[in-house]
């Protein structure tokens, strides 16, 4: 259902007029808007100026988002006022299509959720506008960062050299130490081995000797544990020690610079063998193919799991009772950690619509969520609320200071009541300068940087490279067809073995649905990213 704000019902009225060419009640809402020059004016505006904005919440997070503190604090800073309508997350990818299709268009999309096909399609017919020349002409924050960051700009450029969307982006960590360089992480139950009396296993022929004596012990426990094609859930980490390993979207970046699809290197096929008789012999959980997140993290919170994968161990019953395993050594005998290709950044969070009256007034505001300190409580929330808890104190210096999060307080929902969300950077500099980084986020880090880091082997990650709308497609095309099919033979190794008897016929199949020119693809984007950022230095 939608939701509706004071005045949404009057706003769609005004925009069917003014589409029709008929001088409505919507160009007397923005006539204080059209006439401000951005080029001389200032925050706090002299007059009021609204600007209308369609976005999403959930729906646990309350719809109004003028009561919030942060919103507030905004709108009195700058003078403008926005005008929300508000969609519950899971509707909003439709509602927002709908709308735009029917050209029922705010001044600007926040947290849009606009992929890069959706930015080239809706720019190409004028629903929504160029903004590089707004970056530099009205908005030094994000400017500064874009001059200081340039992967940041290569990744935001479309292949026509311009740029369409307002990005969000989260540094923690950098490189090999990133919070996204590795996905699930490997949690062994600790108390298990001690009270077995067992050392921490370090190849795959020892965790095998661990699991079987954690069944022997835990006959109604779980060895092991996992999501199969789960994302952070999945069994990738584990398969480290074998070829390329295994990431979520199976592709590596070789230190040559060349695009590898894990599902499609041979190395891998002992690591699915070892699993199927992991499989075979009782060690792994028989839900893996069929359980979802909810079931999976139900039987984490009893602690029946003597091993599992997740992003953070929390979702165990007793955290404390399960540390990080190490990475495992190949059969060469060196520990090997498969890199990820996430990273804290979002192309499409904000953009403005061809009707915005002033476009260059809302890119000056758009900026000011760029300001460091603004664009911190933008990400986690805010301080000094007396009505709820809150996620910073504001230090005596300026600085923003995370709260220990109250017991029985959820971290994200308070996070979602609390924020601004949209465009926003949070950089690595920022950390110690501006703000603190919060605790969950400090573990996690440490993690990989005492465990992991050092067993990544690739350089190199693959970016989200901004693709032209022909190449996209075809990538899109091939994908939808070649992924599902590689992970199911990857579910069914496991299940039944098999790997290495029917792996050429395998790749026979691959190569059939265009394996070669998906990786010459994802090869000829990778050597332009490549190419443009030399171009930066």
């Amino acid at each position: 259902m939608r939701v509706i704000t004071k005045r949404t019902t009057a706003m769609i009225a005004c925009m069917a007029l003014a589409l029709t060419g008929l001088a409505g009640c919507g160009s007397k809402k923005n006539d204080a808007a059209a006439k401000v020059d951005a080029a001389t004016a200032s925050f706090p505006l002299q007059e009021t100026v609204t600007f209308t904005a369609l976005t999403h919440e959930p729906s646990f997070a309350g719809q109004e988002i003028n009561d919030r503190l942060i919103a507030q604090r905004l709108e009195e800073a700058t003078n403008v006022h926005i005008d929300w309508t508000v969609y519950v997350d899971d509707q909003f990818g439709e509602k927002k299509q709908l709308a735009l299709a029917k050209k029922e268009l705010p001044d600007m999309v926040f947290d849009a959720q606009m992929s890069q096909y959706d930015l080239l399609r809706y720019a190409k017919d004028g629903t929504i506008i160029a903004v590089d020349d707004l970056i530099d002409q009205y908005m030094p924050n994000l400017k500064k960062i874009l001059d200081e960051n340039p992967q940041y700009r290569a990744l935001i450029t479309a292949p026509d050299g311009h740029i369409y969307s307002f990005p969000w982006i989260e540094e923690l960590g950098s490189g090999k130490e990133s919070i996204q360089a590795v996905g699930g992480i490997p949690w062994i139950n600790k108390a298990w081995l001690d009270e077995l009396g067992l050392d921490m296993p370090t190849t795959p022929d020892e965790l095998t000797e661990v699991l079987r004596a954690f069944k022997e012990a835990h006959p109604d426990g779980l060895p092991l544990s996992f999501v199969m094609n789960g994302g952070n859930e999945d069994v990738g980490m584990l398969l480290s020690a074998f070829g390329y390993g295994d990431n979520a979207d199976h592709y590596v970046v070789t230190n040559d610079q060349k695009v590898v699809y894990t599902l499609a290197d041979e190395g891998i096929i002992p690591g699915l063998e070892w699993l199927h008789s992991l499989y075979a012999e009782g060690l792994i959980d028989p839900e893996i193919f069929t359980q979802d997140y909810n079931t999976y993290v139900s039987k984490a919170a009893s602690d029946r799991y003597g091993l599992f994968l997740a992003w953070d161990n929390t979702s165990a019953g007793t955290p404390s009772d399960y540390v990080a395993l190490p990475p495992l050594k190949n059969e060469d005998g060196t520990a090997c950690v498969t890199r990820q290709n996430a990273m804290g950044f979002e192309i499409g969070r904000c953009v403005i619509s061809g009707t915005n009256p002033n476009p260059a007034l809302t890119a000056k505001w758009i900026d000011q969520l760029y300001d460091p300190i603004q664009s911190v409580q933008d990400n986690w929330g805010t301080y000094g609320d007396e009505t709820q808890d809150n996620v910073f104190e504001m230090k005596e210096d300026g600085t923003l200071q995370h709260l220990p999060i109250a017991e029985g307080v959820v971290p994200y929902e308070l996070r979602m009541k609390t924020n601004l969300g949209g465009p926003l950077a949070v950089l690595d500099s920022y950390y110690g300068t501006y703000t603190t980084m919060p605790d969950d986020a400090k573990l996690r880090l440490d993690t990989i940087s005492e465990l992991y880091s050092s067993a990544m082997a690739n350089d190199y990650n693959y970016p989200p490279i901004f693709f032209d709308i022909d190449t996209m497609d075809r990538i899109t095309q091939i994908e939808t067809d070649l992924k599902p099919y590689a992970e199911s033979q990857k579910a069914s190794w496991i299940m039944n073995g098999g790997a290495e008897q029917e792996w050429d016929a395998y790749i026979t199949k691959l190569n059939e649905m265009n394996l070669q020119e998906l990786l010459q693809l994802k090869q000829t984007g990778l050597d332009n990213y490549f190419a443009s950022m030399n171009s930066e230095k």
